[in-house]
This record gives structure tokens, sequence and C-alpha cells, in this order.
């Protein structure tokens, strides 16, 4: 898309209220272009549009109207969750209409270097960590986005002497065109969201939009231990810095001795930083995180080349490392309760964040797990249950597909959840089960290895009910 201020006079329509809606309708409306947002929710259900109107924006509520999208449409922007599938995005395909996300348009209007983050796990912790190494080394971070404020409200607010930390999903990275960041960073590509993609082509190729503008003045941070990051690296015209743990590398950031050798809890492992002109830094004892398991070390490994890239002393990060203690939802400790230590892990909603979260732990797990059936048989999951997890508790449209995985990996308690009633309830009872089979010295974590919407309107919802759930035991 051009600049806002090219669209002065045109229609513009903004498909989707929520919070990145409502401030993109604004920037645009600001910016003198004739906006109308259109949300299929029903008007009682839209309180943001009244505020729209207020300020003479067009709001569509309760669906989409024939006559909508129309040839002298110019732009459309949708909310990154709307499928391309949905009417009013085919109409606008078919009419040759730009589409774009929020991401596409806060670029233009931001004058501080962006970095941007994107994985299939991982992607919040990395970001929050980021955030908190450039601030503390005084470099003025405002983290936005998925986590905090929306983008285009802080991409006018931001000053060159910012930096723009953004966490970025594929769908956000679809609607891109002209997006360049100046440090893009891919943390590791799972099977998911497929639903939305039709595919792992379209997926990666979301994902790979990230560096698609970057040039040799810009950074991309890249994880070395990922075969799909790898792959990546001819159509990357960006400087590459590389992170690994399972191998020294040349020039990036990398754990000394690496994880392909023996692991054991004594083995005295450092994250080492190597320049070809500096030499090379110790940032930090990997045992002096602050967040437990494996995945949480690589998350460091990613946070560090950033921070790097960005300017920040590799010598100084090892405080932030250890002094970080993770993101609501994310591997979160809520409890202990008669000796057993509960954990809220709603975030992890493909198998292979349910596959990381579980190898954190060596104590014996009670698992909850289930949640919304995209089509996966969840085999992925047969080799670390069998190894970590004591007993099963599933609940969702998955359950059952759960709980034959878990007969395979020879699993003695298995306990299915649908006693008909909310989905809190369900939930509820699931922690009860749960409780029920844990003893002192487990682990009870919930970690779906499923989206939430079937039961849920968030992965937020599902973890702040199960806390409240572990609390009233």
């Amino acid at each position: 898309m051009k600049h806002p201020d090219m669209y002065r006079g045109e229609e513009v329509i903004v498909l989707g209220l929520a919070k990145s809606g409502v401030q993109v309708a604004k920037v645009l409306h600001q910016h003198g272009a004739i906006v109308t947002v259109n949300d299929k929710k029903e008007r009682e259900q839209s309180p943001e549009a009244s505020e729209l109107e207020s300020l003479g924006i067009s709001v569509i509520c309760g669906g989409h109207p024939a006559g909508l999208v129309h040839a002298g449409i110019k732009l459309l922007v949708k909310n990154p969750g709307i499928p391309y599938t949905a009417a009013p995005v085919q109409q606008a395909l078919q009419l040759g209409i730009e589409i774009v996300t929020e991401v596409e348009v806060a670029y233009h209007l931001c004058a501080a270097p962006m970095i941007g983050i994107t994985g299939s796990n991982g992607k919040t912790t990395t970001t929050t960590w980021v955030g908190q190494m450039l601030e503390s080394a005084g470099m003025n971070p405002i983290v936005a986005g998925n986590i905090g404020t929306p983008l285009c409200q802080a991409a006018q607010e931001a000053s060159s002497d910012n930096w723009m930390v953004v966490e970025l999903s594929s769908f956000q990275l679809k609607g891109t065109h002209a997006f360049r960041p100046h440090i893009a960073c891919l943390l590791n590509v799972a099977e998911t969201h497929l639903d939305y993609h039709g595919g792992m082509e379209d997926y990666v190729a979301s994902k790979g939009k990230l560096f698609a503008n970057q040039t040799a003045a810009d950074t991309a941070v890249l994880n070395w231990d990922d075969p799909v990051c790898r792959e990546l690296v001819p159509y990357i015209k960006a400087a590459i810095l590389p992170f690994s743990m399972t191998e020294e590398l040349q020039q990036g950031i990398f754990v000394r001795p690496s994880y392909t050798e023996a692991e054991t809890d004594d083995l005295h492992r450092t994250i080492v930083y190597r320049d070809y002109a500096e030499g090379e830094t110790v940032i930090a004892e990997v045992d002096s995180i602050g967040l437990p398991g494996r995945f949480n070390v690589e998350n460091a490994l990613a946070a560090c080349g950033i921070a790097i890239a960005a300017g920040a002393d590799p010598a100084a990060l090892g405080g932030v490392l250890s002094s970080f203690r993770g993101v609501e939802h994310r591997l979160e400790y809520v409890a202990d309760i008669k000796g057993a230590s509960y954990y809220n892990n709603s975030k992890a909603t493909n198998a292979k964040a349910t596959s990381m979260a579980l190898i954190s732990f060596r104590q014996p797990i009670v698992l909850i797990a289930g949640g919304l059936d995209r089509g996966s048989d969840y085999m992925e999951l047969l080799p670390v249950l069998s190894g970590h997890v004591k007993a099963l508790v599933a609940l969702g449209q998955t359950r059952d597909k759960l709980l034959a995985v878990g007969q395979q990996a020879g699993l003695k308690q298995l306990i299915s959840v649908d006693n008909g009633e909310s989905a809190a309830a369900v939930l509820q009872q699931a922690v009860r089960e749960a409780s029920a089979l844990a003893e002192a010295g487990d682990i009870v974590l919930l970690s779906p290895a499923c989206a939430s919407w079937d039961m849920f309107t968030s992965y937020e919802e599902r973890g702040r009910i199960f806390k409240e759930a572990v609390h009233n035991l």
C-alpha cells in the first residue's frame, strides 16, 4: 500500500473492529480517507462503534451487506484473523483491490526502526524478553502488536529514538507488501494454522514475508537448528545472524557444549556470542536463565541475537536472562498444592508447543489437554507422552484423539471430561480430576496442544479459568 496520506478522499474499508481495527480506522480517517468499518458482530456486541461514529467514521455491524465492496474502494484493511475465504475479502480480490493488515499501515507511519519477531512457538516470550533487554540497555523500546499497544497507535507515538519491538503472526504477515523490519527474527516453524492457510506452503510463505523487503543493511536472526528456517536462507538479502542449540557457530549465538551431547543435570553449559571481528563473549550460564525448559533456552538465544543486532552489549544481557520470569499463559507457575506444582501453558495451541513443555520437566506430569479439532492426529505427542506423562485428562473436540494417542503411549490413567455443562465447568472438572491423580512431587500441566475456540473465546480465557480452578481446589 501507499502512505496513508495518499488515500485522502479515497474510499477505504476496515474489516473487523477489535483494538487493531479501531486504531487503523482512526489513523486512516485522520489522514483524510473516507473510512467504512464493517463487522459481522451485531451492534450490541460492538461497543467500539459509537466512538468511531462520533469521529465521522461509518460503521456497519451485523453482517457484510451487498455492495460493501465495490470498484471504487482503494484499500481493504482486514483483521488478521478474518480468513481470505470471507465474502468481502473474496470480492476485493476479484476486483483487484489491495488487501493489507494493520502491520502494513503502521509500517508506513512509524519513525522508529522496527524489530519483527515471528515463529510457530515462543513469539510472545521472545518479544517480551527483547523489550526488557533493550530497556535495560537504555534503547527506549516500545513493545506493540499482538501484545501491548495496538501497532498503529504505537507507530504514531514512536520517534527515531525508539525501537519498535513487534510480535507478528502469519495472519498479519500474509497481509503485508512493503513492510520492512530493520531486524527480523524467525524462531521456528511447526505445522499449525493450516485451516487458515490451506497448507504448509502458504504458511511458510507468509512467515517468509518478514524478510521479503530486507536489504543488506538489515539483519535476519534465524534458528539454525530449524530446517525450514535454513531453507529460507537463499532468499534472504539481509545479513544473517544465526542462533543454535546444537552447533558451535562461526558467527552467531550458541550453547556450549551443544544439546546434541549427553544431557545431564550437572552439565556445564554457557550461552556464547561469537563475532568474526570481536571474538567470543560469554553471555550467561544456561542454568541461570529465569525460565524452565530447553525451548526457553532457544527463546533466550533468539532474544540475545535480536538485542545484539540492535546494538546492545552482549556482555550485559545475562542479568535480564536471569531476572525474566516469563509471560502469562506460557509455562506460567500457578501454585503448589499438597506437594504438586501446577503450571498454566494455555498458549500451547499446537502439538509441538505441548511437546516442548513436557520435556521441560523431569518430574511425573499429569497433563490436561484438548481443544479445537483442526484435523491433526496428535501422533507427534506419542514419544513425549510415554516418556514424561503419568496421566492424561482430555477435554474439548480432540479429547478422543488425544486419549487414543495416550493409550498407544501406554498411559494407565486416562480421563475424558465432557459433562455437558459450560466450558468453564468442564475445565474446572478437569482440574479436579487432575488433582485427584497428582501426588507430591508431580507436575499438573495445562498444555492443550489445541486452539481454544471450541470452548473459549481465547487461550487467555482458558488460562485464567484454569488458574482460578487451581486456586479453588
